[in-house]
């Protein structure tokens, strides 16, 4: 009883002198861990279906995004600038206006803004697809809850009860119109 005593004391518990065992984490339900792997094999399915100029885009701005291709730029441009200010001995500049180092940043600038662009249009084109997919599962979630309302609004009223308090039931059972709510948005947006 003392060591037990001096155990709890001390802060020296371990887990086979706890009264009860260590919560375990929670788990995703099986729906959740389902959506996540169709989404995951639906990822990979785009991805490997991409277009060859699609994918050379997408590693391209990869690299041209990483701090490597920043070091290699800061390095090259720095040898290239310092042998041009005849700063390096033994090596006769070849660009001392620095016109050709101007003349092949802007290339690489004009074909990396193309690569960049290219991947945003992906991008874009895929977050498009998820904000429609966004947009069908709300409708369906909004029609879902609506038949709930009226479902529940039937079963209080069978019961004697008054639902509506507030006067807002009849609004609240109705389908909620996507074309309404963006013309809504659009007029808004024109005050």
């Amino acid at each position: 009883m003392a060591s037990r005593a001096g155990r709890l004391y001390t802060g020296a518990m371990t887990d086979g002198s706890l009264t009860h065992p260590a919560p375990q984490p929670p788990r995703m339900g099986s729906v959740l861990e389902r959506n996540i792997a169709r989404m995951r094999e639906r990822r990979a399915r785009e991805e490997a279906g991409a277009r060859l100029s699609e994918r050379v885009s997408d590693r391209v701005t990869a690299f041209a995004g990483s701090m490597t291709f920043v070091a290699i730029h800061a390095v090259a441009y720095g040898a290239w600038v310092a042998v041009n200010l005849g700063a390096v001995p033994g090596v006769r500049p070849f660009d001392p206006s620095f016109v050709m180092l101007a003349m092949e940043a802007s290339v690489e600038a004009i074909f990396l803004s193309t690569f960049v662009l290219i991947s945003q249009n992906r991008m874009m084109s895929a977050a498009a697809k998820q904000s429609d997919l966004d947009l069908q599962i709300n409708l369906l979630a909004e029609h879902e809850l609506t038949r709930l309302i009226g479902l529940v609004d039937r079963m209080a009223r069978h019961m004697g009860i008054d639902p509506d308090a507030h006067g807002e039931l009849d609004e609240i059972k109705q389908d909620v119109s996507p074309e309404a709510v963006l013309d809504g948005l659009d007029e808004a947006a024109r005050q």
